[in-house]
């Protein structure tokens, strides 16, 4: 074997091992080396060695362990307490940026991922990308002043939409889901705006991200993130890594067919999820029935209180979206599926009857084997993401 392969492969392996100290540290809050050697499964060599490059780079501090801490069972040597280490909040920053289909949303966090700030704008997102760029610079130069931190202190930022990406250009990848981005170099525009590097996402792997390391997913190897909002999209994340398929269009849940003679979506197809079961044809059902303009926040909102079309409307669509799921649980066999977005605000009303679709169209053991369950991180979840890309860069689920 060539002398570069070999150091290109244990440099790889370092770079893996760093990522799972990182996590410790991030998990555990304050920790000795002997813990995170225990915790990871490396030599405490090992540990020492990718602890000593963390400290030499202001990333990771050490502690002289207090009283709080002997009290969790750890061990004074000669009498003299241990030595702890932590993430130093105060190394640098981290800004997330979120796009959904109808909203934008920013948010400022230290490397312990304390949020700082956090921002939510309505924006036509699909149709004007270079405003919402704007937008988006202008809300993270808010968050920074606010928090009265120097730009300079920003280490990167992540990046989410809703749409198709294709990591090797930084571009989107579909004209007809995201019109406004196609042909525009996102990842480019947005460090020139920034003046920071930025780490592009589909939102829901960011919000299937989050879910696995902060939220209902954790410790999780396979699950499914399913993001039902203004529009509808899907996070996979198999044998504990983000799967994107061959050029980033895994995860397009919206657009799987549910009825061929169904409405026009604007992916240019007929009776697409998306038709059925996003914010905005569910919006419209109930505003008709009712006979004025209801919004997606209003009808969840006649929901809660009993309004018969606005429950109905709902329950269909967990029925709906249910049988999708069951065809995805019969191909992937995933072990949970979470579910979040503005519509999961819905609880019960929609997760009963999707569940209730698993189970009758799913093959039993597949159905048997998935758990269907609430997000915990609610709409955050995606800009939750998009923070963690950055914070947690060098650990082999973001990558």
């Amino acid at each position: 074997m060539e002398r570069g392969v070999v150091e290109g492969s244990l440099e790889g392996l370092r770079t893996v091992n760093r990522g799972r100290v990182v996590e410790a540290l991030r998990r555990r809050g304050k920790i000795s080396r002997a813990e995170i050697a225990r915790d990871t499964g490396l030599s405490r060599s090992t540990v020492s060695s990718l602890v000593g490059d963390l400290i030499g780079e202001g990333l990771v501090v050490e502690r002289i362990a207090g009283a709080e801490d002997a009290g969790q069972g750890r061990a004074r040597a000669n009498g003299r307490p241990p030595v702890l280490l932590a993430l130093d909040p105060s190394a640098g920053l981290a800004l997330g940026i979120a796009f959904g289909h109808s909203h934008l949303r920013v948010a400022l966090a230290d490397l312990s991922s304390d949020v700082l700030g956090e921002r939510r704008r309505e924006l036509d997102v699909d149709r004007e990308a270079l405003a919402g760029l704007d937008a988006a610079a202008e809300m993270a130069s808010e968050l920074l002043h606010e928090a009265g931190a120097d730009r300079d202190r920003v280490i990167g930022a992540g990046m989410g939409l809703s749409g198709p990406i294709d990591h090797a250009s930084g571009r989107v990848q579909s004209r007809e889901i995201l019109p406004g981005w196609f042909g525009i170099d996102v990842q480019a525009e947005m460090e020139q705006r920034l003046g920071v590097a930025v780490r592009l996402e589909n939102d829901a792997n960011l919000g299937a991200l989050a879910e696995a390391a902060f939220g209902a997913g954790r410790g999780e190897q396979d699950l499914v993130y399913l993001m039902l909002s203004s529009g509808i999209g899907a996070g996979l994340f198999l044998g504990g890594r983000l799967f994107r398929g061959a050029v980033g269009m895994a995860g397009e849940f919206g657009h799987v067919l549910v009825d061929e003679a169904g409405p026009l979506c604007r992916c240019g197809n007929r009776g697409c999820l998306e038709t059925f079961a996003a914010g905005p044809p569910l919006a419209a059902l109930v505003s008709h029935s009712r006979n004025e303009p209801v919004s997606i926040e209003d009808m969840l909102a006649l929901a809660a209180d009993g309004d018969p079309g606005a429950r109905r409307v709902l329950e269909d669509a967990g029925r709906i979206t249910g049988r999708s799921i069951a065809n995805l649980c019969n191909l992937l066999n995933p072990g949970l599926v979470v579910v979040g977005g503005r519509l999961a605000v819905a609880g019960d009303l929609l997760l009963e009857p999707l569940r209730e679709s698993v189970r009758r169209y799913a093959i039993p053991a597949a159905a048997e084997a998935v758990r269907v369950v609430p997000g915990v991180l609610g709409e955050r979840a995606e800009v939750l993401g998009a923070l963690a890309l950055v914070i947690h860069q060098s650990d082999p689920l973001f990558v």
